[in-house]
């Protein structure tokens, strides 16, 4: 059974920084694309970050230069390394997995944890 697990949300003021972590089982994260995406009150759900075949890395242009995805196959775990984090960042951060980097970079993955709460406040 696929299961993703997202920790290390919190509260954070403007400018600090949070790791997220991502435990995947049921599948192996080495042969799966990955992405971090959230979603704010109101908003529609925004891809973060993906991780995709060769470890190819890509960013949403708001996040470039201060996020930093990545993973480790032999714990099974996707992270998002989160710095100088905004108060408009302030969102439920979601892990999502599919064996297609397609349906990652659309946003549509196959597989979603329940979603770890960032709060940044000013």
């Amino acid at each position: 059974q696929v299961q993703l697990v997202e920790s290390g949300g919190g509260s954070v003021q403007a400018g600090g920084s949070l790791r997220l972590s991502c435990a995947a089982s049921g599948f192996p994260v080495s042969e799966y694309r990955m992405g971090w995406f959230r979603q704010a009150p109101g908003k529609e759900r925004e891809m973060v970050a993906c991780i995709l075949i060769d470890s190819f890395t890509t960013y949403a242009d708001s996040v470039k230069g201060r996020f930093t995805i990545s993973k480790d196959n032999a714990k099974n775990t996707v992270y998002l390394q989160m710095n100088s984090l905004k108060p408009e960042e302030t969102a439920t951060y979601y892990c999502g997995a599919d064996v297609s980097g397609l349906e990652v970079l659309r946003g549509t993955p196959s597989y979603w944890g329940q979603g770890t709460q960032v709060t940044v406040s000013s």
